[in-house]
């Protein structure tokens, strides 16, 4: 007997800024995905956060308008209004 699971696409949640970029711990904190900076810190350095598909360590990872970060399994795209 086959079993066929069907996964939902992940849609990503925008992230707007007013700014050229945002560092990715802020980035983190402003989408609500963690309450404190302290948190934000401690989840990339644990290396549960991706930017752009790949596993970031860099918690002053710059971010700009078009890039994306994934977080528990959900994903924020940021968009600069500047």
């Amino acid at each position: 007997m086959k079993v066929h699971v069907k996964i939902a696409p992940k849609t990503r949640e925008q992230l707007q800024i007013q700014t050229e970029y945002i560092r990715l711990d802020a980035a983190l904190k402003l989408s609500s995905a963690v309450s404190t900076g302290g948190e934000a810190k401690f989840v990339i350095q644990d290396g549960s956060v991706k930017v752009n598909g790949i596993v970031c360590l860099q918690r002053g990872k710059k971010l700009r308008d078009g890039d994306f970060f994934e977080f528990q399994r959900r994903q924020y795209e940021v968009v600069s209004c500047v």
